[in-house]
């Protein structure tokens, strides 16, 4: 089994290091591949240095069984081909095919075997705030369907990459230092004490690309016809998106029956006792592979509507934790080349 990465430098690039470390995958070696900027860096794994190759239109994918592509929709496009050519599957971390008929949008604890019909050789990973909250809705969809959702996102910095969590980190230390922030390229305005009502760029309809991205890609995953409402706002913390949502089912669900539901599946960790002021939050979450719910109630406004609270890490089951589950899925039954 031979590996790469694409876009190694990168944070979730970084985490795909740190994840395929942890989780002991099987591989018998690993190539690293980035732009002009990072070639020639070098990244320990496992006890061994492996120095990041620049990333060309060559035949340095031949021998390669799974490609994680994490260096945007651009790079992803340009390349997929390259990568696929000799019959490696490209996990793509980018938005570049999420959409696209003849590619599958997987998360595996929904729909793995969707990932056995790729004509393409490519997986694509879902958006973050989708993959997160589609884990936690999954196991309520199959106690009675869900017809529609509503979404607050609080996201943060780290959806932005690396670079847009030394951002934040500067604009804090101009503000301590000289009382405002001189430095604002990443977001389109200041974050430090501050919420931005707007992540990725608007559409015609006034929803964001981010938004759009939450109803499509919900629908695709789950193999469903809800209708999928979102506002995401990027707030100042480092690392760790969250979430409150609504959602109305076709007959009442218990909270009872939620929270049952919750506790048994896989890759959700409930922390919910409200009374006592127990609640996930994004400090708790980060750096961790399970999404965290609370705040589990009934919504006051429809009888058959309830609400919850998550929070999760985004580099790690919003991005780079989610492609490595798809790898690990193919590996177990064998469906790689």
């Amino acid at each position: 089994m031979k590996v790469a990465i694409v876009g190694a430098s990168g944070a979730v690039g970084q985490e795909l290091l740190r994840i395929l470390e942890e989780r002991h995958f099987s591989m018998d070696d690993l190539v690293l591949f980035g732009s002009s900027r990072s070639a020639g860096r070098k990244y320990q794994f496992k006890g061994k240095d492996y120095e990041v190759k620049l990333l060309q239109h060559n035949d340095d994918f031949k021998d390669i069984d799974i490609v994680f592509a994490s260096a945007g929709a651009s790079t992803s496009k340009e390349y997929a081909d390259t990568i696929t050519k000799y019959g490696a599957v490209m996990i793509d971390n980018s938005s570049a095919f999420r959409m696209e008929d003849d590619v599958p949008l997987v998360v595996p604890e929904i729909n793995p075997e969707d990932a056995l019909a790729r004509p393409r050789g490519i997986i694509a990973n879902p958006n973050c705030t989708t993959i997160m909250m589609v884990v936690v809705l999954n196991p309520i969809e199959k106690i009675s369907h869900i017809k529609k959702i509503h979404i607050s996102s609080y996201q943060s910095a780290s959806g932005a990459g690396a670079v847009a969590m030394k951002e934040l980190e500067q604009q804090y230390k101009e503000i301590l230092e000289t009382g405002k922030v001189s430095t604002i390229e990443k977001f389109p305005h200041q974050l430090a004490y501050n919420v931005i009502p707007q992540i990725d760029k608007m559409t015609e309809n006034d929803y964001t690309k981010e938004e759009m991205k939450m109803f499509h890609e919900t629908r695709k995953i789950m193999h469903s016809d809800v209708r999928t409402s979102a506002t995401c706002v990027r707030v100042s913390s480092l690392r760790s998106h969250s979430e409150s949502v609504w959602f109305e089912t076709e007959e009442p669900v218990s909270i009872e029956e939620i929270r049952r539901a919750l506790e048994q599946a896989p890759g959700i960790t409930l922390v919910d006792d409200p009374q006592n002021y127990v609640y996930p939050m994004p400090l708790e979450s980060a750096g961790k592979d399970d999404v965290y719910v609370g705040r589990v109630r009934r919504d006051l406004a429809d009888d058959n509507s309830c609400t919850l609270w998550l929070t999760g890490d985004q580099i790690r089951k919003g991005a780079a934790l989610n492609a490595v589950q798809i790898a690990e899925y193919l590996v177990k039954i064998g469906n790689i080349k």
